[in-house]
């Protein structure tokens, strides 16, 4: 609330200061005053419609008022209340300055709604989609665990391994869901405080590239990144979670895939990170729908994660970028974004 004020009485000074100025030098190359009224009203406009409230427009207004009154109307630098035009002045003023704030304010408010309308319904898409997603791994470890627990002594060692390797794949899928629940949350919450340090992209694909293969083994990824030393100031960890989801949204829902690519490229003051490969792709009329998390691995004709591409676009978003998808020719897809304050040292 104080920067806010501070703010708006900056935006107050600098506004009055400049038409000042430039009323004085109109005056004096004009050798009139009559364009001062109309730049002064102006300047009212501006501090009502760029500040809060009514308070800085008002200020705007009085201070207005009374340097036209002081510097550009006859008698020249004394005050003068009992001029009809002064009066006047004074009207259109206060009149200019309510009318400005009243409708700025009705807009900001409008703006308000439309962004807790949008707030509501993502959450309502984020609840339809973690139900759908969770629905899975949690009936098949319910499956599991009740078919060992009845059944336990006619499994053989086999089969009762291949259950308990399927529960712990499940739950680690949960694991997963949960964590990108949470981030998704506090992200659009503003929660969370994004720790940018300069991050080496060789060590962050290797460490996504080893938790990828805890996890799909037989599952071939190739990277591509400059030989050089590339530096990128980041959240290591939120965008290491990133490149994860992507990486498994590929894995999990690019059909007929045979090789995806992780790469990394300096662009200028950029750094570029793609996820491609070679698949299916994505049926046109879902790209719109990717990020919201409308779209669940029941989607057979998509490539949505729930929530996880959910989670990719937020943490994207908070550091500044967008995250993009673009379908490949003749197949395949795309999915990439930029961060700035790159630094890249050819070694």
């Amino acid at each position: 609330m104080k920067r806010r004020a501070l703010r708006d009485g900056a935006v107050t000074l600098a506004i009055m200061f400049a038409v000042f100025i430039v009323s004085l030098v109109l005056s004096y190359l004009l050798s009139s005053g009559d364009a001062v009224s109309a730049l002064f009203v102006f300047a009212v406009f501006l501090v009502s419609f760029l500040t809060d409230g009514y308070l800085w427009g008002f200020i705007s207004a009085a201070v207005s008022m009374l340097i036209v009154n002081f510097a550009f109307t006859y008698p020249f630098f004394h005050f003068n209340f009992t001029l009809p035009e002064n009066i006047v002045s004074a009207l259109i003023f206060t009149t200019v300055a309510l009318l400005t704030s009243t409708l700025t304010t009705q807009i900001k408010r409008t703006e308000l709604i439309k962004r807790e309308g949008e707030r509501e319904k993502m959450r309502a898409n984020l609840l339809r989609a973690v139900s759908h997603d969770l629905r899975t791994p949690l009936t098949a470890i319910y499956g599991s665990a009740t078919t060992l627990l009845d059944n336990y002594q006619a499994l053989s060692d086999e089969q009762i391994c291949s259950m308990l390797r399927g529960i712990t794949e499940d739950s680690e899928s949960l694991l997963r869901m949960v964590e990108n629940l949470l981030s998704v949350t506090r992200l659009d919450g503003g929660s969370v405080k994004i720790n940018k340090m300069p991050t080496a992209v060789f060590d962050l694909f290797d460490s996504v590239i080893a938790k990828l293969n805890r996890r799909y083994p037989d599952v071939k990824i190739s990277v591509n990144i400059p030989d050089g030393l590339l530096l990128v100031p980041m959240d290591a960890l939120l965008i290491e979670q990133v490149l994860i989801n992507l990486l498994e949204n590929a894995v999990q829902h690019a059909k007929g895939f045979t090789k995806i690519e992780l790469s990394a490229n300096p662009e200028g003051e950029y750094a570029k990170f793609s996820v491609r490969d070679d698949g299916a792709g994505i049926s046109p009329e879902l790209i719109p729908e990717l990020f919201t998390g409308r779209l669940g691995k029941g989607d057979s004709e998509g490539r949505g994660m729930g929530i996880g591409l959910s989670v990719c676009e937020s943490i994207v978003r908070v550091h500044g970028g967008r995250i993009t998808v673009t379908q490949l020719s003749p197949y395949g897809t795309e999915f990439s974004f930029s961060l700035e304050g790159a630094s890249y040292e050819l070694q």
